[in-house]
């Protein structure tokens, strides 16, 4: 019959359909494919979040890449603006920084009609998973007793939602850290000695619900020195007026001294007159014949003549005027003599 002819034929092309459908999907299976990226992770700092891969390299071509989302609530895959990009990382956009809500991500490399296995990361929660980083100090104001701090969180805070850790110490080598918590950003370290080197550092803490804290990292030391109160300044300027005073009327009182008693200062300041060791023996034996040796000795002899050297040669009239003159005078010696 007709019917049973037509019923024999879908038969046969269900069981063809269903020999057929393996081995398709055996030859999908065995086409190649990308390979899928690497060290997928989601990196968070100051609720500032960007998803970030390791590049595929391939011999030819550029690879690109494909980003999806979906969130705890919802189980279906979107896209988020980072459809076959070359770079090798995705900013989440700002429809998507919510901090309280759980994102689950997955990217995969495309090349041509080619493409990888989907890469998933772990559940995201910003508020659990963010890095938080050290408060900006806007200003600090000194005075001799204590620091007025200003400061402000490194993101956009609700009111009561954050809190500061203050550590501050005195910077000597046996000083001890003083703590303090503050919720305020504009607060002040009180009770600080006078003209003294202090140094704090300040971290935030994230208030979360059911008083669950997330610490910040701390922001490296800053170092202030106190000035002298005005109390203190005002005996110091009397006390260094006082001691100059006293210089200037002992400088005074000296240089009159010196000039109403200089020569008994110069007499005072000279050394005494030491006696010859000769005379000193004489002194002490006058028996000794010192001075009549010295009275009794003949004086030497006076030369009768002088000569002269003469190493010019027009000086010849001049040398024998000088002979001249000493002949004559030592004859007059001579005469005087007899």
């Amino acid at each position: 019959m007709p019917w049973r002819a037509l019923l024999l034929s879908f038969l046969l092309l269900l069981l063809i359909l269903l020999l057929l459908g393996p081995a398709r999907a055996s030859g999908e299976d065995s086409s190649p494919r990308l390979p899928a990226p690497k060290d997928v992770k989601v990196y968070s700092y100051n609720f500032q979040n960007t998803l970030r891969w390791s590049p595929v390299k391939v011999e030819r071509g550029v690879v690109l890449y494909t980003v999806h989302f979906k969130t705890g609530a919802f189980n279906q895959w979107d896209e988020m603006n980072c459809t076959r990009i070359a770079r090798t990382e995705c900013s989440f956009p700002l429809s998507l920084n919510e901090r309280l809500w759980t994102f689950i991500l997955r990217v995969r490399s495309e090349l041509g009609q080619m493409t990888s296995d989907w890469v998933e990361t772990d559940p995201f929660v910003a508020e659990r998973d963010t890095t938080i980083g050290p408060p900006k100090v806007n200003s600090v104001i000194v005075s001799s007793d204590s620091l007025l701090i200003s400061v402000s969180p490194p993101f956009e805070s609700e009111e009561g939602t954050v809190q500061y850790k203050v550590s501050y110490w005195e910077n000597a080598t046996t000083a001890t850290k003083e703590e303090m918590w503050v919720n305020n950003a504009l607060f002040k370290i009180e009770n600080l000695k006078q003209m003294t080197l202090y140094c704090f550092t300040i971290e935030i803490e994230l208030v979360k619900y059911l008083h669950e804290q997330i610490p910040g990292l701390q922001r490296i030391p800053e170092c202030y020195r106190t000035p002298m109160n005005e109390t203190t300044r005002v005996v110091y300027i009397i006390t260094t007026f006082t001691l100059v005073g006293l210089v200037l009327i002992l400088m005074i009182i000296g240089l009159f001294f010196l000039s109403r008693h200089h020569k008994t200062i110069k007499y005072l300041c000279q050394p005494p007159l030491k006696i010859p060791s000769h005379i000193e023996e004489y002194l002490r034996d006058p028996s000794m014949p010192h001075l009549e040796a010295l009275e009794n000795h003949p004086e030497e002899a006076l030369p009768d003549s002088y000569s002269v050297l003469y190493f010019e040669e027009g000086s010849k009239a001049y040398g024998d005027t000088l002979a001249e003159d000493t002949r004559s005078h030592s004859s007059s010696g001579e005469s005087e003599v007899t």
